[in-house]
């Protein structure tokens, strides 16, 4: 399938003082949002985008606050669409992630690209975290406190949230999705719904998703209503002998069409049986990525998933 269509560059929105998002709608696969927070003497991001060209529009847009150059960019995790714009800030800006994100980009590389080559990518170079932590990290813009926790694993094994207690404003990477099917297969669904009751603590009214809209806390909702149908059929798959592909047939998205990115049902049953089925594994274990991206398209009649980056 061409995607040679793609969806305009991103757009700021304000959220609080000193605090934008930057959105990429509609929001599907590597149409990624961004987050700006302004500090006395420039700027923390939140992840970078997934194409040159969309981490140049993030910058300009960035800047053109008038709040000064970006100094900090926070990874909320290691996929491609959310780190590949790091090099256009670093150097000199430093990157800050959790200690698995560094290794995890160092494992993939620039692999995402090989999935969509019609995705006019720019010339990227892999930038890996500068400044890392384990569970928690507390970054001061100012009087401004802004908190890095990391909740996987859950969407990858490395999420991290940036929650703004003064704003109320929570950057929940790809653990929050609204209006986007959930995606596991990198990480862990009983995880996903653990980091979910971790997000809800937090109290948020506004909730900055990975991708797609602004939305406030019901989004936790919505995502763990999805999540407990898909061990719900993963359970009757497994009890019935059936693959992860083959339960995705049977059963098809159900009430959740209305989600983008509806093939990643195959993804998350994945994840799912082997959840179920091995429980004696670690949460977030590796799995066949590439295979089960096959049997994605092979959900989806044959047809490359749409990517408009």
């Amino acid at each position: 399938m061409s995607t040679a269509l793609r969806a305009p560059l991103g757009r700021l929105r304000e959220l609080a003082d000193g605090v934008h998002a930057f959105l990429q709608p509609p929001g599907g696969w590597c149409l990624s949002n961004a987050g700006v927070i302004a500090g006395p003497d420039g700027l923390l991001l939140v992840d970078t985008a997934a194409t040159r060209a969309r981490a140049e529009a993030l910058r300009t847009a960035a800047e053109g606050l008038g709040h000064g150059p970006v100094r900090t960019v926070v990874n909320t995790h290691s996929h491609g669409d959310h780190v590949f714009g790091n090099c256009v800030f670093a150097p000199p800006a430093e990157v800050v992630a959790h200690e698995l994100t560094g290794p995890e980009m160092r494992a993939t590389g620039m692999a995402l690209r090989d999935l969509w080559p019609d995705v006019d990518w720019g010339e990227l170079t892999l930038t890996t975290p500068t400044v890392t932590f384990g569970r928690s990290l507390t970054l001061l813009l100012g009087d401004r406190p802004v908190e890095l926790h990391h909740v996987g694993p859950a969407h990858s094994t490395n999420d991290v949230v940036v929650w703004l207690p003064d704003a109320g404003v929570l950057f929940a990477g790809d653990v929050a999705l609204p209006g986007c099917t959930p995606f596991t297969l990198m990480g862990s669904v009983r995880g996903s719904l653990a980091a979910l009751e971790r997000l809800r603590a937090f109290g948020a009214r506004t909730v900055v998703g990975g991708h797609g809209e602004i939305s406030g806390p019901e989004v936790f909702d919505d995502m763990e209503r999805y999540l407990r149908r898909i061990l719900d059929l993963a359970r009757d798959g497994v009890g019935a002998g059936l693959t992860p592909l083959e339960t995705a047939r049977e059963h098809g998205v159900g009430d959740f069409d209305g989600l983008l990115d509806p093939e990643r049902l195959v993804g998350n049953l994945h994840r799912a049986f082997l959840e179920i089925r091995r429980p004696d594994l670690p949460l977030g274990v590796e799995t066949d990525v590439p295979g089960v991206f096959d049997e994605m398209v092979r959900f989806n009649d044959g047809r490359l998933p749409t990517c408009l980056a």
